[in-house]
C-alpha cells in the first residue's frame, strides 16, 4: 500500500490529525512501553514545533517524530518522540522520517535522547553519544548529538 510523508507545524494541523499523531505516541510510549509519564509535555505547543509522519492511503498514522527549536538562541534542533505503530515496524518508516528530519535541520546541531538499545540505530544518521546514560521512566536512555554539518 502506498504511503505518504507529511510534515507540518503543530499549530497548522487539523484537530483530527493532531489527535491521531498524539494517540500513536501514547500507544507506543505510555501503553506499549508501560511508561506512565506526561507524554504531552507542553513542547508541542511551542510556536515552531513541527510534527512529521507517515500515513497510508487510508489515513492511518504509521510513524511520527517531532522537531523542536533548542538552545539559548534557538539555533539548534531537537528530534524526539520517534514512534512507529507496532504493525508498521520493519518497513523503514522511522528511518525515512529521520533522514528527512536531519536534512531539514541541515547546518544546525541536532540533539535527542535515545533509548539506550537504539544507540546504533541513531548513529546511522550521524548521532554520537554526548553525555552519560540516564534512566527515564525505568528505561535506560542516553543523550546524543549530531554536530552541525
Amino acid at each position: 500500500m502506498p504511503v505518504h510523508h507529511r510534515v507540518s507545524l503543530v499549530r497548522d494541523l487539523d484537530p483530527v490529525t493532531l489527535y491521531r499523531l498524539l494517540q500513536l505516541r501514547v500507544d507506543v510510549f505510555v501503553v506499549e512501553q508501560r511508561a506512565a509519564y506526561a507524554e504531552l509535555d507542553g513542547r508541542d505547543v511551542e510556536p515552531d514545533a513541527r510534527l512529521a509522519w507517515v500515513e497510508d492511503d487510508g489515513g492511518e498514522i504509521l510513524a511520527t517524530l517531532r522537531i523542536l527549536r533548542e538552545g539559548p538562541d534557538g539555533g539548534e534542533r531537537r528530534i524526539g518522540r520517534v514512534a512507529t505503530r507496532a504493525s508498521a515496524r520493519g518497513h523503514g518508516h522511522a528511518a525515512t522520517l529521520m533522514r528527512r528530519a536531519v536534512d531539514d535541520c541541515e547546518g544546525l546541531p541536532i540533539h535527542l535522547d535515545a533509548q539506550a538499545h537504539l544507540e546504533a540505530w541513531y548513529a546511522r544518521f550521524g548521532f554520537v553519544r554526548s553525555g552519560p546514560d540516564f534512566v527515564e521512566d525505568e528505561i535506560p536512555h542516553l543523550p546524543m548529538t549530531r554536530p552541525a554539518v
